[in-house]
């Protein structure tokens, strides 16, 4: 069956990419301003390319650290990584952006844009700003509509955070709708959590799907999957580590269970990559203990009057609460964002023997990563890709129903 193409806009690390390749879609080319994640999504395409070509022992090596960035980036065609474009799209560079696209298409058809403009500006902590249409970020989807312009594709899904709807009291999101209506596009848009496809994690999120007027689907029927795992059921099977210890390359401790069978978790290597767990002091880590101790045994969050006296030094006993947070492994984890970066205080492992922050890697499986998804850069830079990232699980449930759609129509 011929294959849709699409070009996906404000990429990120390419997790909503992911779910569209697994669903079939091919990717045209990824633009991305972020360097880091841009060298993440190169590895990505160079995987696909020789999972494709039977060469995937290739990609096993880079992994194991047996040959380098450069000997894995030359054995593929150099379009492969042409095709990941490392730029802001501004007014200034939008038209060598098409130039690019168009060496990429060869003549053929864009028949999907998807992607989402940085969201931090509408999310609930930024709404505090007065003018939000002052906010550069917040005509990102004037850049987004261009593309729409120029390539016309039959459909576009556009994703972003709930604070869209509510954006300068919901006038910035009335604005956003009649200017894709204005390209020719009927538009429908829904909350979804990415914890009802897989996803183990409370991840609310705005979708916009829009359609050319003659294939008017509204919005897809987007089928759910039961919830019958657990945060432990993508923890266990993963090294211990002490904090700030780091394992590159590691062996699972037990075999593949149901959760990780059935979603592909593992995805066929024999070894998890980036188990790298940041460093803590001894303050933080007595307040680890307490916090993990007082959910484990009371599904209770830390609150400052719990601490002994002598760990009672934070300036603000009320936004104590927000700063020191256990993952619930017996449920789905609180939303895992960007700024998982910065520090772990948010997302202590519930395992009080390892009394720590939660490693790259589970941060990745919590967004339903494969493991064998390299993130390009530092420590901090990885956070950042998978804090800001679309779980690929819930991109490949959106992508399934576009698919199914857009094939019913040719």
């Amino acid at each position: 069956m011929e294959k849709l193409n699409f070009i996906d806009l404000f990429a990120g690390a390419s997790g909503m990419s992911e779910g569209f390749i697994k669903a079939g879609f091919n990717p045209i080319s990824h633009i991305e301003m972020d360097k880091d994640a841009c060298n993440s999504i190169k590895t990505r395409a160079v995987y696909h390319y020789l999972t494709k070509e039977g060469k995937e022992k290739n990609y096993i090596d880079y992994l194991k650290g047996n040959i380098s960035r450069e000997e894995l980036y030359g054995q593929v065609p150099k379009e492969v990584l042409d095709s990941v474009l490392n730029i802001e799209i501004t007014d200034d560079s939008i038209k060598g952006i098409f130039s690019k696209i168009d060496t990429l298409l060869k003549g053929e058809k864009v028949d999907l844009i998807i992607g989402g403009p940085p969201c931090q500006a509408y999310s609930l902590l930024g709404r505090h700003q007065e003018n939000i249409e002052n906010d550069p970020r917040n005509k990102l989807y004037i850049q987004y509509g261009r593309f729409l312009k120029q390539y016309d594709p039959k459909a576009f899904v556009f994703e972003n955070v709930p604070g869209l709807l509510s954006a300068n009291k919901g006038q910035h999101f009335k604005n956003l709708k009649a200017y894709f209506r204005k390209l020719g596009y009927e538009v429908y848009h829904d909350t979804l959590d990415a914890s009802d496809y897989g996803v183990l994690q409370a991840r609310k999120r705005i979708i916009i799907v829009g359609w050319k007027k003659d294939i008017d689907f509204g919005f897809p029927e987007i089928e759910k999957t039961n919830k019958a795992f657990v945060v432990n059921d993508i923890f266990r099977d993963l090294p211990k580590l002490k904090p700030g210890e780091a394992r590159q390359i590691a062996n699972y401790t037990v075999e593949k269970n149901e959760y990780l069978e059935k979603f592909e978790l593992r995805n066929g290597v024999d070894f998890v990559t980036q188990h790298i767990s940041r460093p803590h002091n001894e303050r933080d880590l007595e307040i680890y203990k307490t916090a993990i101790n007082k959910w484990n045994k009371n599904n209770e969050r830390l609150k400052y009057p719990d601490l002994p006296t002598e760990l009672k030094s934070h300036k603000n006993e009320t936004s104590f609460i927000d700063r020191y947070k256990v993952v619930n492994g017996n449920g789905v984890s609180h939303t895992v964002v960007a700024h998982i970066a910065k520090d772990g205080h948010y997302y202590i492992h519930p395992d009080v023997k390892q009394c720590r922050s939660i490693s790259v890697r589970e941060a990745a499986r919590l967004q339903s990563f494969p493991d064998d998804f390299y993130f390009e850069g530092s420590r901090s830079a990885a956070f950042k890709q998978i804090g800001n990232a679309v779980p690929p699980l819930m991109a490949y449930a959106i992508a399934k129903s576009i698919n199914e759609l857009l094939c019913q129509k040719k």
